[in-house]
């Protein structure tokens, strides 16, 4: 009968004695830190890591070093949304980088259930914690120990006590009134979201500022308010087309709603971008897919994951300001032309 039994695993010890240097030597090697190892004795210690089919103790590491390679992610409905797979992209693929995992708990913007997941993760000795909401809010972050480095991600607390990581939709706002200024409209309409919400009034102040900049009265572009779903996109359309002179460049506070304004331009006979330029915002998987393709404002899910992930791991936390913004970029496909006559 075969014996089942697993091998212990090698040690460093035991890579010492067939490389034939000792413990801290391998651990040196393994480390980078071997600036004053002979290139000979570097290959007879890798050539031992191979043979044996070593691998580190992370635990052994994590307790000698104090840490334990890992960050407690906490999200409210991120992972559940279809767009926002690339910040979580980013922090993971950071962290796997530098051989870091994530134990993430998404938190359902249940405040009790938040402060019980950052306890959790600290009794876990997590090496830093990151919270990412799916809609830019402020939150009431629980209390956390100074030690421990703490990034929020498009979200942001009252005072700014904990440093935040946040899409720039002021840029963005501009970004996509310039993109149509600059192909001729001049007849903008500005359908947005949801009121209140933080990214709908930074949108408006950024689409207010790109009519002034170039010299135009903000006030006789039209802004409605939707939110942020297709019906809204639709219904505000229909009433936006049927003004004496309606737009001929419609902005929308987002794909979801421009999908909407494409359904009521089709109802009316109007073709894109020939009669009327569209432009999306988020850049969601939808939007590259709609005929034509859309024109749409890029937000930077996977940099600011990244960069989260990236300050955390090299413990830089402290050393960020309250809030850090990442440019939101205009990406041009096929749902924009200059205006009809033009």
């Amino acid at each position: 009968m075969t014996d089942e039994t697993e091998l212990p695993r090698p040690t460093m010890a035991d890579v010492g004695r067939v490389a034939g240097v000792s413990p801290t030597t391998v651990s040196l090697v393994l480390s980078g830190r071997d600036t004053k190892i002979s290139d000979a004795t570097r290959e007879r210690v890798l050539a031992a890591v191979q043979d044996l089919d070593y691998r580190p103790n992370r635990t052994a590491q994590g307790l000698r070093l104090g840490t334990t390679s890992t960050i407690g992610f906490l999200t409210d409905e991120i992972a559940i949304e279809p767009f926002s797979g690339p910040m979580i992209a980013g922090i993971h693929d950071l962290a796997w980088e530098q051989r870091s995992l994530l134990l993430m708990v998404n938190t359902t913007r249940n405040q009790s259930r938040l402060r019980a997941a950052v306890e959790d993760l600290l009794d876990r000795r997590v090496d830093a914690l990151i919270f990412a909401a799916m809609g830019t809010r402020q939150v009431d972050f629980p209390a956390v120990p100074a030690r421990m480095p703490t990034l929020l991600v498009n979200a942001f607390t009252p005072k700014g006590e904990l440093p935040a990581i946040l899409p720039d939709e002021i840029a963005g706002g501009r970004a996509a009134v310039e993109h149509v200024l600059s192909l001729g409209h001049r007849r903008i309409a500005f359908i947005a979201g949801r009121e209140g919400a933080w990214a709908t009034k930074m949108r408006i102040r950024g689409f207010r500022e790109g009519l002034e900049a170039a010299g135009l009265d903000p006030d006789k572009s039209p802004i409605y308010l939707g939110n942020y779903r297709i019906d809204t996109g639709y219904e505000i359309t229909l009433r936006a087309m049927r003004g004496k002179k309606p737009p001929t460049a419609l902005l929308l506070g987002n794909d979801q709603m421009a999908t909407g304004a494409y359904i009521a331009l089709a109802r009316l006979g109007l073709r894109i971008p020939d009669d009327v330029s569209v432009v999306g915002y988020d850049d969601e998987p939808l939007a590259a897919d709609l005929a034509p393709a859309l024109t749409t404002v890029r937000i930077p899910f996977y940099e600011m994951g990244r960069i989260a992930a990236q300050h955390t791991l090299d413990r830089t936390v402290g050393d960020l300001p309250a809030r850090t913004f990442e440019p939101c970029t205009i990406i041009h496909r096929s749902s924009t032309n200059p205006p009809p006559g033009e």
